[in-house]
C-alpha cells in the first residue's frame, strides 16, 4: 500500500438470521435501526450495514404474512461484526442445526451477538448463555427456565448486556436494545438523533437501568413542548414545579396531570432525569470536576450528582466517564 494512504474504514456489518416462523415486526425493528441511510447524523460513512440471512432459500415467517427469497444464505453471517437473531412464537420447537452453527461460529470468533425477544431461546440453545445473564418476554420465562437452567434469567428487565451477548425482552423492548447499541457505539448525541428520528422515547421505565437519554418526547397535546423546550434550556437554574406550573399558566396539579397524561411521568421525576441526562452529556465530552457537572446540570451537589447519577444508570460518575468518556469513545470508528 503506498505512504500515506489510509483504507477507508467500513461499516459496521450487521447480519440478521430470518428462521422459518421469525416475527416480521423484530426483523423490521433491526433493519429499521441498522439499515437506513440516516444523513442527519452528518456522519461521514454509514455506521451499520445490514444483511438479512436465511437458512433456507424460502423462508415463511410468522403466521405467513411475509415469505422472504432471494436473500444470502447463513454464511453471510460469517462476516457480520454484530448477529441479530429475532424471535418466533414457538419456542419449545429446537431450531434447526444450521441456525444454530451460525450463532455458535459468531460467538465463538468474537463477533456481538443480539437477541430480540424469544430470540434468545434461539442463544440459549447454540449454548452460547450457559452461564450469563440474559432476558426474554415475560410470558415465557418460566418455559425458558424449564428448558434453559444453566442460564442466568432475568425476567424483569427490558434487556441485558453481558458485553458480546445481549438480549431484549420483548418486540418493543428490541427498540430499547438497539438504541443502547447505538449509544454504546456512537455516543448519547447521535442515540439521541436517532431516537427522534423513531419518534420513540430513548429512555423507558421497567426495571432496567438505561443509559440512553431521553428526547423532548413528540406528544399528542403539544401544550407541554414549549414549556419543555423552555426549561431544558434552563436546567442549572433553581426550577421547581411551582415555576414550571406559572410558566404554564397553570396551577402546580393541573401540571402534574398534563405531565402524567402526556409524558407518563410527573413534573419532578422529569425534571431529575433531564437534569441526571444533562449530567451524563457533560461528563462524556470530558468535564471531570464534579461540582461544576453538579452546577451546570442544576442537581447542585457532588453528593446529589453521584446519587443520582448511580441511581439513574447503576453507575457512579467516574464508572460512567470510564465507561463513556472521551477516552472510551476514541475507540470507536465512525
Amino acid at each position: 500500500m503506498p505512504q500515506g494512504f489510509s483504507q477507508p474504514v467500513r461499516p459496521h456489518r450487521v447480519a440478521v438470521i430470518v428462521d422459518e416462523g421469525t416475527n416480521p415486526f423484530e426483523v423490521g425493528v433491526a433493519t429499521e435501526l441498522f439499515g437506513l441511510p440516516r444523513p442527519e447524523l452528518g456522519l461521514p460513512r454509514p455506521p451499520y450495514e445490514v444483511t438479512l440471512c436465511t437458512p433456507t432459500p424460502e423462508v415463511r415467517m410468522n403466521h405467513g404474512f411475509f415469505t422472504l427469497t432471494g436473500v444470502p444464505g447463513l454464511d453471510a453471517a460469517d462476516d457480520a461484526d454484530t448477529l441479530v437473531v429475532p424471535g418466533r412464537p414457538d419456542n419449545v420447537v429446537p431450531r434447526g442445526a444450521a441456525v444454530l452453527d451460525a450463532i455458535r461460529r459468531t460467538h465463538a470468533r468474537g463477533a456481538r451477538v443480539l437477541s430480540f425477544c424469544t430470540g434468545t431461546f434461539a442463544l440459549a440453545e447454540a449454548g452460547v448463555l450457559d452461564g450469563r445473564r440474559a432476558t426474554t418476554h415475560w410470558r415465557w420465562a418460566e418455559t425458558f427456565r424449564r428448558l434453559h437452567p444453566k442460564v442466568l434469567l432475568e425476567p424483569d428487565v427490558l434487556f441485558v448486556d453481558e458485553g458480546d451477548l445481549l438480549t431484549a425482552a420483548g418486540s418493543a423492548a428490541a427498540l430499547d436494545l438497539g438504541l443502547y447499541i447505538w449509544r454504546r457505539d456512537h455516543g448519547a448525541e447521535i442515540a439521541n438523533a436517532v431516537s427522534r428520528r423513531l419518534v420513540f422515547a430513548a429512555h423507558r421505565d421497567g426495571g432496567q437501568r438505561q443509559f440512553v437519554e431521553r428526547p423532548v418526547p413528540d406528544v399528542p397535546d403539544e401544550s407541554l413542548g414549549p414549556l419543555l423546550a423552555w426549561a431544558q434550556e434552563r436546567l442549572g437554574e433553581p426550577l421547581t414545579v411551582a415555576g414550571l406550573a406559572a410558566r404554564a399558566a397553570v396551577s402546580p396539579a393541573t401540571l402534574h396531570r398534563r405531565f402524567r397524561a402526556q409524558l407518563g411521568t410527573t413534573p419532578l421525576a422529569w425534571l431529575t432525569g433531564e437534569r441526571v441526562a444533562l449530567a451524563c452529556r457533560l461528563i462524556e465530552r470530558g468535564e471531570e470536576r464534579l461540582d461544576v457537572v453538579a452546577t451546570r446540570s442544576g442537581l447542585g451537589t457532588a453528593a446529589n450528582l453521584r446519587a443520582r447519577v448511580r441511581s439513574e444508570t447503576g453507575l457512579s460518575p467516574s464508572a460512567y466517564r470510564r465507561r463513556f468518556g472521551p477516552a472510551a469513545g476514541e475507540a470507536v470508528t465512525v
